[in-house]
């Protein structure tokens, strides 16, 4: 959460940062990672301040933002393959739900999770680029869509302007009962593969003729 005068500025972060993840993702995956690790980092800190040092105003909210967020930062950079497993992780465990609640319509049990997520980490490891391609996009995709709601006025924006004065992010649910936001995930999701498949495939055949060259 943040002050709801930040709205503006974190809602175009969000839309910036989830295009460039979306359709560059594999290029520039460290600063993709870095930027997803400072919005987590962010997300848990100011979330964790009322807990921890009670009700806070807008100066502490930010600043907790800001630490949270260069922490959570460095954390993903640092960690290049624990970025590229958790990928993978989060991959197959959103498949596993998705699966689950389609035939079950209930929560997969946390054993059965847990295991998805572990073959889907090791998984992600051994086809790191495509893991990293289908992952940003997904992310960068569902990013770019929380972030034009925010700026069109949807749910998150609503909260806004409540009688607390702060803006509670919904990053799993932006606005509830809205195909089209789900919709526009998808297509959105398979542009970005397309492009970055394409991309991708220019640059290492460049590199390649490049190498050749060399020899």
């Amino acid at each position: 959460m943040l002050p709801a005068t930040y709205v503006t500025p974190a809602a175009v972060i969000l839309l910036v940062g989830g295009l460039l993840s979306c359709f560059a993702g594999y290029r520039l995956f460290r600063v993709v990672l870095g930027l997803y690790g400072f919005i987590l980092g962010a997300g848990i800190a100011t979330q964790m301040m009322p807990a921890v040092m009670g009700p806070s105003n807008a100066f502490t909210l930010v600043v907790a933002a800001v630490v949270g967020g260069l922490v959570g930062a460095v954390l993903m950079i640092t960690a290049y393959f624990v970025g590229v497993g958790l990928i993978g992780a989060g991959l197959a465990s959103l498949a596993l739900d998705a699966g689950w609640h389609a035939v079950r319509r209930a929560d997969p049990p946390t054993v059965v999770l847990v295991v998805v997520a572990v073959l889907g980490a090791l998984a992600a490891l051994s086809v790191v680029r495509y893991v990293v391609i289908f992952g940003t996009a997904l992310s960068g995709a569902w990013t770019t869509m929380i972030g034009a709601v925010a700026l069109s006025g949807g749910r998150a924006v609503a909260h806004a302007a409540s009688a607390t004065d702060v803006w509670v992010l919904y990053p799993l649910d932006p606005l509830p009962s809205r195909w089209w936001v789900y919709a526009g995930w998808i297509g959105l999701s398979i542009v970005g593969v397309v492009v970055q498949l394409s991309t991708t495939t220019k640059l290492a055949g460049s590199k390649k003729v490049a190498q050749k060259k060399k020899d």
